[in-house]
């Protein structure tokens, strides 16, 4: 199997099958951003505790790529530090300018291919940014 096939299966993976649906009844950090340009929305949740992201979930609705891309950030940064969710933000953002930053979590490498589509980035960085945004306003409120 070709490695673009298989970046394409794990994309769609994530897509039909997304980790971390839903949202908390508890006291969470809440985001909520959308990308005017496609029409994509996340509403993000992060359940942090002593600088450590414990939870993560998200609802929302759009592409394949957005969606995806958020399943697995929640599933990335699950039991990270705030400090380490961030870096692995940037290390995302440096994906997307075509370098390839060494993941854990390795699905997140199947949207290495959207740098070849340059107006579906901000597809796959939405719930990036969701995240980032909701530990720096945690930080500045927390």
């Amino acid at each position: 199997m070709q490695l673009d096939e298989l970046y394409k299966r794990v994309i769609m993976d994530h897509y039909k099958s997304p980790r971390n649906r839903g949202t908390f009844e508890d006291d969470a950090v809440s985001v909520e951003l959308n990308n005017p340009t496609c029409g994509d929305r996340i509403s993000l949740q992060l359940m942090l505790k002593d600088g450590v992201v414990e939870q993560a979930r998200f609802l929302g609705e759009g592409c394949s790529i957005s969606m995806a891309s958020a399943s697995m950030m929640t599933e990335a940064v699950k039991g990270k530090t705030v400090d380490e969710a961030l870096r692995l933000a940037e290390d995302f953002s440096s994906l997307m300018t075509g370098d390839e930053p060494d993941f854990e979590y390795e699905d997140i490498l199947a949207l290495s291919g959207v740098t070849k589509f340059p107006a579906r980035i901000k597809c796959a960085t939405l719930a990036w940014n969701a995240l980032k945004k909701g530990i720096l306003e945690h930080a500045k409120h927390g």
